[in-house]
Parts: C-alpha cells; structure tokens; sequence
C-alpha cells in the first residue's frame, strides 16, 4: 500500500469540456497532466497546450540543430563518408542502444557511406566505449567511430582514439560528468558552487543535457538523439529523399521503441513519437521486427507501450544480458523470413531463461536485505546495497528494480565481474538523486555513470562494504520518503464510469511514465465474492458493489499475499474465507484506487475495474 495523494489542479474544466468535446472527467485528467504549478497553471493548461496534448502530431518535433555540436557532427560525417572513410557505429547492449545503433548505421548504410557496427559485450567489454573496442577498431582500418547512446562519459577512450588519428563523434543522452569548482560568493556574499562539465576530446559531442546547447526538451533517449542526428545528416546529400526513402518513418518506429524501453517521460516530443511508433509498429517493413511480433503472439493491431516494455524491450534486452546484444541488431537486417522466426525465438528463449535467473536472485537478494538489518539496530538501510557473486552481471539492475519495489529504498546490486572486481547496477526513488550521489563517492570506483533514477558502476571488492556506509551515512532521506505515493487523479464513484467514457480516455494515450494511466478511488467499495485466477494463482476477480446497490466486476493483479494479508487483518481469515466462497455479509468495505477497463471476450465487450491499490 502507498500513500494517495488526490490531485488538487483546477481550471475551467467545463469550458475545456466544451471547446474539445470531451467529458468534464476528461478534462480533469488532462489538467493533472499538464499543470506543474499553481503559478503557471493558466499557461500549462491553456488552449493551445490541450490541443497540443489532444491532437499534436510530428510537427511537434523539435529542431534536433538546438543540441550543441549537431551541425558540426552532421558535417563532419557528411565529409568522412564522402571521402570513403571506413565508419564503425558503437552502441550499447540495451533497448536504445540496440535501436539507436540500428538507426545510425541503417541510415549510413543507405547514404553509401561504408559502415558496420559493434556493440560492446557486456561481461568482456563493459558499457559504451572502451580501449579494447578502439584498439580493435584501429585494427580493423576503422578511421570514424560514431557513438550513440554512450560516450559522454568516455573521455579516457576517446582521448585514446584521438591519439590514433581517428575521428570520433559522441551522440548520447546521458548526463554530463561534472565537477564542482571552487565556491563563489554570488552578489549577495552568499557562496556558491558550480558545475563544470567535463567533455571528451570528440570532435563533436551531441547530448541533449549539455549545458551549453539550446534544446528545450532534453529528457530523449538515445535513439530520438540519432534519430535527429540522421535528420541533419541527411540535409547535406541533395539526393537524400532518393537514397533514404522512407527510411525516417520507419525508424520512428525504433525511437519510440526506445523511448519507453528507456523509461523516458512521455511528455512533450517523445509522446509524439511514441504516439506515432505504435500507430506505424503494426505495418512494419521489418522481417525480424515481424517475427518478434508473432513469435510472441501479439496482435499487430493492438500493440501498446506495455507491450514495449514488457513483451518486445525484454527479448531484446536478453541478448545483451546472456549473450551478444548485436543477434537482436542482426534481427533487425536480417530479410530472409524463415531465418528471421529461428533468431526471434531464440530471443525469446533467452529471455524466458533471464526470467528463471531473476527469480532466483530476487530471492536470494531479499534474504541478505533481511540479514542486514541486524547490522542497523532492526531497520532497514536507507539505501539497500547488495553483493550477489553468483548472480550473472546482466540481470543485477532487474534484481535491483524488484528490490526496490520491494521495500521502496534506494538499491545497488553488485555481482562478481568476470575481470575481477565487481559491478553493478541502481534502481533509485523519487526523492534520491542515485547519479548525484554516487558522484560524491566517485573515487570508489573504476568506472560509472547514469542519472537521477538509475546508475551502472564498477568497484574493486574491497570497497563494496565502503561504499554502503558511505551512502548511508551521507543519506538525508526521511521515514516519509520511503512511503511510495500514488497519484489518484480523483475521487469517482463507480457508477460515473461506462464503455465509452474508458474509449474517451483513449484520448490521453499512450500512457507510460509521465503520462500515466488514470487513477480514480472510491471509499466503501463493498466486495461480495471473489474468485482467484492465473495459473500461478496471481490474480483475483471479484463481484463488488457501491451506495448505487449495481454490481460491478473488478480485478486485482497485484501482490496477492498482501491483499490476503490486508483482508485478513481488517477483517479476519473467516471473512476472507467468506469472500471466495461468495457467503459475505456486506461489512467487507475497502477504499480502492481503480481504473475503469473493457472487458472483451467472444465479441462481447463489457465494463470492469482493475484495482490498483486500497486502503
């Protein structure tokens, strides 16, 4: 259970109704997505800012030349494939690595230029750019190396290859290292430190985070960065639009891909581009991108972010994490049909193995965070830091994550580096800055880097138990900071809520983070039987009813021992017992958090809830 936090943002929700044709409902939910303050509300949630969010479209897009250095790393990749230079894309093993990697060197290819690509092995290579990947660029005759998705934080290895006499351009998306400079007194006598960003040697360094560009929208991932980059490349080719095709369509497919793959907030450009991913995904030209799709029995038709990030974004995230990221690239260029089903369901083994190993460490990591607290006086850390030898590297910072849903604190996972040392990943809470922090103890380490809600890191043995006193001594966070929030959009009764209402909502998609789904709550929701479903036992259907006496069907497919857990202690085991054999009397009355659904089945289509959390 979380703490609810009912959202309080007002504006003339009748006449938003009205001018857009939309319920007054509607318009609520739409004010709570765009409005960030009382102060700038008329503003955020002007006309013009609601029609944007109903009806934007691609022209949204902003111009990829405000990111520093764009135009000269386009030009100076016009030059090099003009002059025949042999071009190596360096990606990383991830979603947006792999996608971003595919856009820029799909991209060249078509432009003539002669490229190929590597993505770094994880265990051999580690993240992004490293000297063993220049070094064996150089053998290769390699003259340009073109980064994506990595490369800010690589000043070692770019410093190596510009002492080689390569060119090397940087598109990335991750923050800039920094460091803090001597204090200053401002005006005010008051000191002041600041930043100094520290740049690689590249001869163009592309990131939307640099202090000194002029992007306005700087949370894109990886793939929108390359995306763009292709945009102002393909302007100095007069005959791009013959070469390229419909190349920028279809490669909006793998930035939105990307975008929800890499968690970014769907918010202003990257909700066009999501938008406009899923609606272009179901005609793909893609051999490989096609067989993903059926080998995992989606619907062409109806894919949506989940699908993204929970079905297609794991199959080929499994390949960086227990093989070679670049058999999931491959998939991507491969054009034989047959061919293509063999490496879609190989991906997809890969990842049904992934999930077997997280389970285990999931299990393994909840046992040592339970043994550390004998070492906290019976409290939990304030952050969680956990060394698992066994465990494969690849799946630390999936372990990480569920830990961290867990007991909502931050959470390091280190395992065993099979060069020695360890390493691992960070999943972070809202009110941790993961990347601020781990900046402070820096010198721990061989290697990092990351952002506010997620870190990688490399560190020698030693240092671990360092590293975990270090974090939890400097930790300011408070006991209310470890309560999770959830954001109930309004308190609705149930009977407000009908099919079309749910297909009006279908406005506001698609829905991930930064734009979520709607969540409503209710008081007093009475539940008069249920029934537990799924193979695993992991989902409850129940018979529920409100004030109005009309019975609803609601779902719950959440933590079902904490439900039995809730049940039983509000109400007692026997009033539990009652509930699935359908005997209650009516007392057992729950506060939930809800989202209206349909319901479809045999052509038949139906209103139910799924309930997200109570209280």
């Amino acid at each position: 259970m979380a703490k609810w936090m009912v959202a309080n943002k007002k504006a003339d929700f009748d006449r938003l109704a009205s001018k857009f044709g939309i319920r007054n409902i509607t318009a609520r939910l739409i004010a709570n997505r765009l409005i960030n303050s009382r102060e700038t509300e008329a503003e955020d949630c002007s006309d013009e800012a609601v029609s944007r969010y109903l009806n934007g479209d691609l022209s949204m897009l902003h111009d990829p030349r405000r990111m520093a250095d764009m135009d000269l790393g386009a030009r100076i990749m016009y030059e090099r494939i003009q002059a025949g230079d042999k071009i190596r894309v360096i990606g990383d093993y991830d979603v947006d690595g792999i996608c971003s990697t595919y856009i820029l060197a799909r991209g060249f290819e078509l432009l003539g230029a002669k490229v190929d690509y590597v993505l770094p092995d994880r265990v051999k290579d580690g993240y992004g750019l490293s000297i063993k990947l220049v070094d064996e660029a150089l053998q290769a005759g390699i003259d340009t190396i073109i980064t994506c998705d990595n490369g800010i934080a690589a000043s070692e290895q770019i410093a190596h290859a510009k002492d080689k006499g390569m060119k090397v351009i940087v598109t990335d998306h991750h923050e800039v290292p920094f460091e803090i400079s001597e204090p200053n007194s401002d005006i005010t006598g008051n000191q002041e430190d600041s930043r100094v960003e520290i740049l690689p040697t590249a001869d163009a360094v592309i990131d939307p985070k640099r202090a000194d560009g002029d992007y306005p929208f700087k949370e894109i991932c990886g793939a929108v960065v390359a995306y763009k980059f292709m945009q102002v490349l393909s302007e100095f080719f007069e005959d791009s639009s013959d070469k390229l095709g419909n190349y920028f369509t279809e490669m909006l497919i793998y930035a939105g891909l990307a975008t929800v793959c890499d968690v970014m907030e769907l918010k202003d450009e990257n909700r066009m581009i999501v938008k406009e991913s899923l609606r272009l995904i179901g005609h793909t030209e893609n051999v490989g991108l096609r067989a993903l799709i059926h080998q995992n029995s989606l619907d062409e038709g109806k894919i949506l972010c989940y699908h993204y990030g929970f079905v297609l974004g794991p199959c080929l995230n499994a390949t960086g994490r227990l093989d070679l990221a670049e058999r999931a690239l491959k998939l991507f260029f491969e054009e034989d049909e047959n061919e293509a089903a063999m490496m879609a369901a190989n991906l997809k083994q890969l990842n049904d193995s992934r999930k077997d190993m997280t389970k285990l460490g999931v299990d393994r990591a909840i046992e040592i965070v339970e043994e550390q607290k004998a070492d906290y006086a019976g409290e939990l850390p304030k952050v969680l830091v956990i060394y698992l030898p066994d465990v494969h590297e690849s799946i630390a910072g999936i372990i990480a994550g569920k830990v961290k849903e867990k007991y909502y604190r931050p959470t390091i996972v280190l395992t065993k580096a099979a060069d020695g040392g360890a390493k691992g990943s960070g999943r972070s809470i809202d009110k941790y800055d993961m990347y601020e922090n781990l900046s402070a103890c820096k010198e721990l380490f061989t290697k990092f880097g990351g952002h506010k809600m997620a870190a990688g890191l490399s560190l020698p043995e030693e240092n671990i138990d360092i590293l975990k006193d270090r974090l939890n001594q400097n930790c300011d966070l408070a006991a209310g900071d470890f309560e999770p929030t959830l954001h109930i959009d309004m308190v609705m009764p149930l009977k407000y809520a009908d099919i079309d209402l749910v297909r009006e909502f279908e406005r506001l998609e698609p829905f991930g983070n930064g734009n979520t789904k709607p969540i409503f709550a209710q008081r007093d929701v009475v539940f008069l039987s249920g029934r537990i479903l799924g193979k695993n036992r992991n989902c409850g259907k129940y018979r529920v009813t409100d004030e109005s006496g009309r019975i609803y069907e609601m779902m719950y497919f959440g933590d079902m021992d904490k439900w039995h857990d809730y049940l039983s202690e509000k109400f007692g085991q026997d009033a539990v017992d009652d509930l699935y054999s359908g005997n209650t009397d009516g007392s057992m009355k729950v506060n939930v958090a809800y989202y209206p659904d349909i319901n479809s089945y045999q052509g038949r289509e139906s209103l139910q809830f799924v309930m997200n959390d109570f209280l």
